[in-house]
């Protein structure tokens, strides 16, 4: 292989080459990431305050909080970065560790998502066995093995990965991040084992728990729909219809980005994707849940109050 430097680092081409369109990008995105950080931390303290959220559905809602809040942070600070400062680089050390973590904590909001559902399937489907079936106990054994399992599942392809040459002279990666698809095409070496390694893992982590949200949900609806009276329906429901939301938004835009036959879309429409998996949705999230759910609202009132009335006191 003739002329194969071995790379120190990449070129990120990001989301546009117009600088008008990157002012605004940036100013966008800067607002949307305060956003987010203040929305999923309220979140967090919310449902670590109020005794009224003590519940197994707003445990694992926490760590989905806490989820969303390092998956973001993964991407959007160097994407800022490099757009405040013009620099479009970064360490092939710092590529990695952006993938590795943009993918780790992905595959455990899938988990946790799946979790929620199961969750909710028994809170509604078996009302009388659930407060023994999510005691604290198993609600903590079942995040860790969301946490356990995510990180397994990509650590291991990720070792294989890291281990591939990469080589010059052409390091340009037409991404605002470091995706795996662009950067198993700058391999100077066959790939396909890799690839088939992700497609199994992907269809593993992103189909599967799918499947379990759908199955769970089909459970809910049919149970719903026995319910005879119109305000118990439209009540129990209401329960469900915020994670169903956020469930159907999160996997429709990873679906579209990694669940693909190879040259069925340009990588604008990737780039695309990707601005809406790790921004929009983790963004939605804690209005979604702070939005539709009463409990929530009547917590957060409450908590208001209380803060309203300390600072009255220490005045």
């Amino acid at each position: 292989m003739a002329n194969s430097t071995t790379l120190r680092g990449f070129i990120l081409l990001g989301l546009t080459n117009n600088h008008q369109l990157a002012i605004g990008l940036f100013v966008m995105l800067l607002g949307i990431y305060i956003l987010t950080l203040i929305g999923n931390m309220l979140i967090i303290i919310i449902t670590l305050l109020n005794a009224q959220l003590h519940s197994p559905m707003y445990f694992f809602l926490r760590h989905v909080a806490w989820v969303e809040i390092g998956y973001m942070s993964t991407i959007i600070p160097k994407t800022l970065a490099n757009m405040a400062t013009g620099s479009k680089s970064i360490s092939l050390a710092g590529c990695f560790i952006q993938m590795l973590l943009y993918f780790v904590l992905g595959t455990i909001e899938f988990l946790l998502l799946a979790t929620m559902s199961v969750d909710r399937y028994l809170a509604i489907c078996n009302p009388l066995h659930y407060p023994a079936i999510m005691n604290e106990q198993i609600c903590s054994i079942l995040v860790l093995c969301c946490w356990v399992g995510g990180l397994s599942l990509i650590l291991v392809p990720s070792i294989f990965f890291f281990q591939i040459p990469f080589c010059g002279p052409n390091n340009v990666i037409n991404h605002f991040f470091c995706d795996n698809g662009p950067l198993i095409k700058l391999s100077c070496v066959d790939t396909s084992l890799l690839e088939l390694i992700d497609i199994v893992i992907a269809i593993f982590s992103l189909l599967g728990t799918l499947i379990i949200n759908v199955v769970s949900y089909i459970k809910i609806i049919s149970t719903i729909l026995r319910i005879p009276s119109t305000t118990g329906r439209k009540k129990t429901f209401s329960t469900c219809a915020s994670h169903m939301i956020v469930v159907s938004i999160t996997y429709s835009s990873c679906i579209f980005m990694y669940i693909r036959p190879k040259g069925s879309s340009k990588l604008d429409f990737n780039k695309s994707m990707a601005l809406l998996n790790t921004v929009l949705a983790p963004l939605l999230i804690p209005f979604i849940y702070c939005l539709r759910n009463k409990q929530v609202q009547d917590a957060l009132k409450t908590e208001l109050r209380r803060w309203v009335g300390f600072c009255k006191k220490l005045r």
